[in-house]
């Protein structure tokens, strides 16, 4: 009788000791993979801050980087891209296909926030009637998280210009219309459109399918430039800020005023951004330190056991009469 007892006692230390070493080892990865969630969505949206690519800026003259220095380390860059008023003011790249620049930024490494864009198919001296320029939507005012905003009737008043370098110049920008759309809408998102019929029809369509627009008369010899990234409203919806390139190069206002009056509290609505970056504080907080408080507990239970093993001996009272 004794020795099945001792057997099935040392089969529970066993079980107790592998179940024990199995949620030490939960812990530590989730412990791990905690860290290492906070590090990369940091790591994303630092290496995605327009501040990062500043120094190459053809408009701003430095003595060890310039915008050819950012060519020599990537031919593909095209030019430049600002909305006046907005973090948006990046290099524009151009590839042979459109998915190289959506994992790839725009010094040619490979980053989850990739690069802003231009349509493979559209000319990179922006010499067509239309021409769109892609982007992720991402939180902290990277990339073309911002564009969303456009949809406030205000935010689209204060925010109406913006600059194109391409060619070795400057070029303005003038916004007109905020539209939103699905990916597959082929009556927007459409190249090379030659006749002169077609470019008013297609003028004329922006701003009728636009939630914002601004009284302006376009002409088909204009030169036009789509602003597109993901949106939250629909499924596979995207954003478009339509604008009109100039010669003209506007005032940047903000700048002059020192001020800063794009909102924070960005949605984000695509791959890039993390579920780190979505949690709320308090969940945050739980997360960190509920493997912490399950490794204390752990810790503490295996030390009872070991402590008063006397009261695994005997699961069971023998029987006496036996």
């Amino acid at each position: 009788m004794k020795t099945g007892v001792a057997a099935g006692v040392r089969v529970i230390r066993l079980i107790n000791s592998v179940v024990d070493t199995a949620l030490l080892i939960l812990i530590l990865l989730l412990i791990v993979f905690g860290c290492y969630a906070i590090w990369d969505s940091e790591h994303v949206f630092v290496a995605a801050q327009a501040t990062q690519y500043e120094i190459y800026k053809p408009t701003v003259e430095r003595e060890e980087h310039s915008f050819a220095e950012l060519k020599e380390l990537n031919p593909e860059v095209i030019g430049w891209l600002t909305v006046y008023g907005t973090s948006i003011d990046y290099p524009l790249t151009q590839s042979t296909d459109n998915w190289k620049y959506i994992n790839t930024d725009a010094l040619g490494r490979h980053s989850l926030s990739g690069a802003l864009f231009l349509d493979s198919k559209c000319s990179a001296d922006f010499s067509e009637f239309s021409s769109i320029i892609y982007g992720h939507h991402m939180e902290k005012k990277a990339m073309f998280g911002e564009l969303g905003q456009f949809a406030e009737a205000e935010y689209f008043a204060q925010h109406k210009y913006g600059m194109l370098y391409f060619e070795g110049a400057e070029h303005g920008l003038e916004f007109f219309a905020f539209v939103h759309t699905s990916a597959y809408d082929s009556t927007v998102f459409r190249t090379g459109i030659q006749e002169p019929e077609e470019r008013e029809s297609f003028g004329k369509l922006l701003s009728q399918r636009a939630m914002q627009s601004r009284d302006i008369e376009l002409d088909p010899a204009d030169r036009l430039v789509l602003l597109s990234t993901c949106s939250e409203i629909t499924t596979n919806g995207r954003s478009i800020l339509a604008g009109r390139i100039v010669d003209e190069l506007f005032t940047d206002v903000f700048k002059e005023n020192e001020t800063d009056s794009t909102p924070t509290n960005i949605a984000a609505i695509d791959a890039v951004v993390n579920l780190w970056q979505q949690a709320a504080w308090w969940a945050r907080i739980i997360a960190i330190a509920l493997p912490l408080l399950l490794l204390a507990a752990l810790a503490a239970r295996k030390g009872y056991v070991h402590k008063r093993k006397d009261e695994w001996i005997y699961l069971k009272k023998p029987n006496k009469k036996g």
